[in-house]
């Protein structure tokens, strides 16, 4: 007698295990590389924009708005990466996947959420070392998002 074929898995799934503190940190250090190539096409693109309005002499290092413009360049690099395929660079490689807890796609106010809070969570430590204590291993801005970072399965 034939056998059924099981069916693929899900693309988002609830039960997959959460993410463990060196696998975020290392997919964190991966997207930072490609964060560093944005700030760096970013500051280029503030200063000549000064450069040409205001002159070479009156060009101003970066300011807070310069670096409010950077976070949300940045932000929108992760916001788009999580709503089409729910991973960053870094991620994919480290087999990560943002998504709710349903175990659905994140949505816009979900992913504009957590970057709002992921920042705060790695600057003072504490959001990313929740996840050491949690029982569900979810950091702190992955619980008041509404979001998960999951390991996915390995391929096979």
């Amino acid at each position: 007698m034939p056998s059924t074929p099981t069916p693929p898995p899900a693309p988002y799934h609830r039960a997959l295990p959460p993410a463990s503190l060196w696998r975020r940190l290392v997919a964190l250090l991966y997207d930072g590389l490609l964060l560093l190539a944005i700030a760096f096409a970013y500051t280029a693109a503030v200063l000549t924009i000064q450069v040409q309005l205001l002159g070479y002499a009156e060009a101003e290092p970066m300011g807070w708005r310069a670096l409010l413009g950077l976070w949300f360049f940045a932000s929108i690099y992760y916001v788009w990466c999580w709503r089409r395929s729910g991973q960053t660079l870094g991620m994919k490689t480290w087999r990560l996947r943002l998504q709710q807890e349903d175990g659905g796609p994140p949505t816009r106010k979900r992913a504009w959420l957590r970057c709002v809070l992921a920042p705060l969570s790695l600057f003072s430590m504490v959001g990313y070392l929740w996840c050491l204590w949690s029982r569900s291993g979810d950091c702190l801005h992955d619980r008041y998002s509404g979001t998960r970072v999951v390991v996915l399965p390995r391929p096979s």
